[in-house]
């Protein structure tokens, strides 16, 4: 792909069919991986005493693997009142998709340039992969805004159509940790960390993240686990960059 102007260049950008279309294109090879993942969300919710109607209404609301496989963690485990698991669900929701600050401010050069309402609907389905995909669509010099939003909901249909899946299948499946669905969500966030990974220096924030997770996981369970261990290598990476510009 040529690049015709340089990537700071606010006149190009551009938000068209075509390029929306591009982004669908380009997402395909994601999407067997995007409904199995759906298809273990699916399975967990259900035996986290959510309903198939639940389930599907959570996935296409929230839209986040991590933070919902995060949050069924918290609900299988229980609370004393409804008060506060709902502040359990509000807070790991938040801090699981805390790294969606990030995405948008990496893709503001694009999407800075173009309606609120269309920049505020391609993040609403902006994914991870999706993410990976635009940013080095957009070094390699891509213009049109519309391809960050066919990335997208390219993946709308098989994460909501793998969550219906595998709810409206538990009754007939064996249990999921046999079938190795618990690790859905480990797999797929090793697959986006070897796309992220930048160097020796994002080792210490991965340790570190690695073993508040395997701590907390043995007093609070896979959901605390997963929250800690976000909260805890984003305050890592955050120390780091602080020491890092202060020079």
């Amino acid at each position: 792909m040529t690049n015709p102007s340089s990537p700071g260049d606010p006149a190009a950008v551009t938000f068209t069919w075509t390029g929306i279309w591009r982004g669908i294109k380009h997402q395909q090879p994601f999407t067997p991986g995007i409904f199995a993942y759906g298809l273990a969300f699916g399975l967990v919710a259900v035996q986290a005493k959510l309903s198939l109607m639940q389930a599907a209404a959570m996935s296409a609301l929230v839209y986040s693997g991590s933070a919902q496989v995060a949050t069924t963690g918290i609900l299988a485990a229980g609370t004393s009142g409804l008060a506060a698991l709902l502040w359990a669900v509000f807070g790991t929701v938040m801090v699981m998709n805390a790294r969606y600050i990030l995405y948008s401010a990496a893709l503001r050069p694009w999407l800075g340039q173009i309606s609120p309402l269309k920049a505020y609907t391609t993040l609403f389905f902006l994914g991870d992969g999706g993410w990976l995909l635009a940013m080095r669509a957009y070094e390699a010099g891509e213009k049109d805004a519309g391809y960050v939003l066919g990335t997208g909901i390219a993946t709308c249909p098989a994460w909501i159509g793998g969550t219906v899946a595998g709810a409206f299948a538990v009754g007939f499946a064996p249990d999921p940790k046999r079938l190795g669905f618990d690790f859905m969500l480990a797999a797929f966030s090793a697959a986006m960390m070897t796309g992220m990974f930048r160097g020796r220096s994002d080792l210490p924030v991965m340790a570190f993240a690695a073993l508040v997770a395997l701590a907390v996981s043995m007093v609070a369970g896979f959901g605390g686990a997963v929250v800690a261990a976000g909260i805890a290598g984003g305050v890592v990476a955050w120390l780091r960059a602080g020491r890092a510009v202060a020079p």
